[in-house]
């Protein structure tokens, strides 16, 4: 029995939980704790250098205070490199008793990695002591990368090197830097001047979302570039921390920047004259006007660019953009059309493959490798090219299965200019929502790729565009903790990620943020809901927190919660429309905001709905019945509700279930045109008694609201059991929107009869 015990006791250390992020390959718990002391001394082993003992003393001094010097001694901390005790790239070994602090690196990169964690443990620590462990630890995946925008907004080289020592800290090896766009070019090319005297400015910045029209500007000059040395400077700051800089020159498309400050660059007018004149981007979108393709100094210009960029950046990859261009000019240019037929080409798309695969073969030449957005793909992908799939996972697959390289970076889960936090006090962003636990659930191995296939996926990478990010305050509320989420995902074995235990880890990581002062969005405990209808029609909501040991108070008639308000403790029917508000409480105090659902009952609600025509993709609803749940889609347009038809009609079936007067119906359209979401070009409301035979009791063309427009339909008492709506698609989206040439999304939501 006590052989039995001891057995039990050894699991339990096994599966001790750590308070680490990313979570370790294997953590144990041992008995006793090391006291860092100012006795203790760091001895460096064979090959580790003294750039990387300094790194050592800075963050340890940083998260205890204490100053420690280079020596052997009793206590110690050492530090080996050692690739035949530790086999994998970039993995450690920590080994930590009262006596001795023992670090072991496959290579520098390890030691690196095991000191993060070692910063992390003393961070949650008191006192400087820290409870004695084993860890055994390296990377699931090679590429662990975070993306940064800085040409929509420019951040200062303080920052950068901040962002870099946070991407560190949680075991990222890789910064894509995104430097150029429509908006501003932000790196110094000495070869072409112009570029920082005036693709580096715009003339004014757009206040509030694009959405908003008419759109207004701050009238204000905006802009500014990082030096070649800053640059320098920066590489050399991310090397030293293990970090790969990855800079993004885009081409051929968001190039409205660098055409104003080289014309020449741009496709020729249908009449043969040349374009123009261009400036730089005021807004965000998509432009139509790009680098001419079939225009020989258009390469000969992002040759020399590139030429300047290889020299400031070792890295393996340049980041050639690639993605949303639009191909009108290059239609109507002689000289693209010229390129064309001189190049055997079917179309456009094959004339983007030409152009990437040019430039690839330049960038070859220097001993590097292109990577590129998914569009890349289109008309053919270039031989040794790098595919970075944002427009889901398709791409990454299709690039896989023709044994390329891919990473993961879909916009639908790691894209961090969307909302996170349905609460409308959340400061402005881009678009639809991604909450922290939809990121942390994201597995980036899609399930229908094989053992041999999945070798071509190299990693996961977040992505933070800047429209939005207009401080360095703001980018790290956007960015962090979601950022931390995807190094969980890229550095921990899949088997051993668990959003609960990862909840508790963040918690304990809050210190640690807080003394590096990263503004953090610390929402991620609060409340949310789920609305279903139950096989009896009743509409039921679901409230919940991940705040441990919360009891959440609630009421219905409008008011805030306090401490006597009912305590939830089931699902709640819903029988009338009401605003319900809740909060959770730890004890007698209130924590964070009120959360607040409105749910509006008609005779729809909870009836049978039937879709003629099937929704579309990620606008096809869990159940028919989201339709008429009580609950209307919100701007943050992906939360589920909204439904939607891409290049197809809609056509809905309500049954009442019995036949009753009604004189009003309703819904939602929301038309987004910056989405690709387009109104109907018709709308129709019919009754029927009998299913078969159908009155028309309203028809609608116009929908003005750019955004969420409400229908609400009024017309003499009828009798009706069944309702139908129908919806006219816009088809094909017009030329000189964005999307052109794509078919156009229709998007509806809650059906309301009374």
């Amino acid at each position: 029995m006590k052989h039995i015990a001891l057995f039990l006791l050894g699991l339990g250390n096994l599966f001790a939980q750590s308070g680490l992020i990313p979570e370790p390959v294997i953590f144990r718990q041992t008995a006793g704790q090391f006291h860092l002391g100012t006795q203790v001394g760091i001895a460096p082993g064979a090959g580790v250098s003294g750039q990387f003992v300094a790194l050592v003393q800075a963050q340890l001094r940083a998260c205890t205070g204490l100053s420690l010097s280079v020596k052997k001694a009793k206590p110690g901390i050492d530090l080996t490199i050692d690739p035949g005790l530790v086999k994998q790239p970039e993995g450690y070994q920590l080994q930590i008793n009262p006596q001795k602090i023992s670090l072991i690196g496959h290579d520098e990169a390890g030691l690196f990695y095991g000191l993060q964690s070692l910063t992390q443990l003393f961070s949650q620590s008191k006192s400087a002591t820290i409870g004695a462990c084993d860890i055994t630890d390296y990377p699931r995946f090679s590429y662990r990368g975070m993306h940064l925008d800085v040409s929509r907004h420019l951040f200062p080289v303080a920052f950068i090197k901040k962002y870099i020592d946070e991407l560190a800290l949680y075991k990222f090896n890789t910064f894509h830097w995104h430097l150029t766009d429509d908006q501003g070019w932000r790196i110094e090319i000495k070869k072409y001047p112009e570029l920082q005297k005036t693709a580096a400015y715009r003339r004014e910045t757009l206040i509030g979302h694009k959405k908003e029209l008419p759109h207004r500007f701050d009238g204000k000059r905006y802009g500014g570039y990082y030096t070649q040395a800053e640059v320098r400077d920066i590489v050399q700051y991310a090397t030293q921390r293990h970090i790969t800089v990855i800079p993004e020159i885009e081409m051929p498309g968001h190039a409205l920047a660098a055409l104003s400050a080289y014309p020449k660059l741009g496709c020729l007018k249908p009449d043969g004259q040349p374009g123009g004149p261009y400036q730089a981007a005021t807004f965000w979108g998509v432009f139509e006007d790009v680098f001419c393709a079939g225009n020989d100094s258009t390469f000969a210009f992002l040759e020399g660019v590139l030429d300047e960029v290889i020299d400031l950046f070792p890295s393996t990859y340049i980041h050639v953009g690639g993605d949303e261009c639009p191909k009108t000019r290059w239609k109507t240019c002689a000289k693209c059309q010229a390129r064309i037929r001189s190049e055997h080409l079917k179309d456009e798309d094959e004339l983007q493959s030409y152009f990437i695969r040019r430039i690839e073969q330049h960038v070859n030449k220097k001993g590097r490798q292109v990577i590129g957005w998914d569009e890349i793909l289109e008309g053919g992908l270039s031989p040794g090219a790098t595919v970075m799939s944002w427009r889901g996972i398709k791409g990454g697959i299709e690039a896989i299965r023709q044994k390329h390289n891919a990473i993961m970076t879909p916009e639908s889960h790691v894209y961090f200019d969307y909302y996170q936090s349905l609460y409308p006090e959340e400061p402005l962003a881009a678009a639809g929502y991604t909450p922290l636990s939809k990121v942390y659930a994201y597995e980036p191995v899609p399930a229908d790729l094989g053992p041999e296939e999945a070798v071509y996926l190299k990693g996961v990478q977040g992505t933070a565009w800047s429209e939005y990010f207009d401080s360095p305050e703001k980018a790290e509320y956007m960015i962090f903790p979601r950022a931390i989420a995807v190094a969980e995902i890229a550095w921990s074995q899949r088997q051993h990620r668990n959003y609960p235990d990862f909840l508790r880890r963040l918690r304990l990581q809050e210190p640690l943020l807080k003394r590096l002062t990263i503004q953090y969005a610390n929402r991620f405990d609060e409340l949310t809901d789920s609305v279903s209808v139950s096989p009896t029609g009743t509409v039921q909501l679901r409230l919940s927190t991940t705040l441990p040991g919360a009891v959440i108070r609630y009421t219905t008639d409008g008011t805030n919660p306090v401490l006597t308000s009912p305590a939830y403790d089931q699902l709640i029917d819903i029988e009338h429309t009401m605003n319900l508000k809740a909060v959770a409480f730890l004890g007698n105090q209130p924590q964070g905001r009120v959360f607040q659902k409105a749910i509006t009952v008609s005779k729809a609600t909870g009836k049978s709905v039937t879709f003629t025509t099937e929704p579309t993709g990620a606008y096809r609803p869990a159940s028919p019945l989201v339709a008429v749940n009580g609950v209307a889609g919100t701007s943050r347009y992906n939360t589920g509700e909204w439904i939607g038809f891409q290049g197809k009609d809609a056509d809905v079936l309500i049954d009442l279930q019995s036949t009753q007067s009604i004189s009003s119906i309703g819904t939602h359209i929301l038309n987004y045109h910056w989405q690709r979401m387009w109104a109907p070009d018709t709308l129709r409301f019919a009754v029927s008694e009998d299913g078969k035979t159908f009155r028309e009791v309203y028809e609608q063309t116009q929908f003005p609201v750019n955004g969420i427009n409400s229908v609400n339909a009024t017309f003499p008492p009828t009798q009706a059991r069944y309702v139908r709506i129908q919806a006219t698609n816009k088809g094909i989206i017009p030329s000189g929107e964005y999307g052109a040439g794509g078919k156009a999304w229709l998007m509806l939501d809650e059906f309301r009869v009374d």
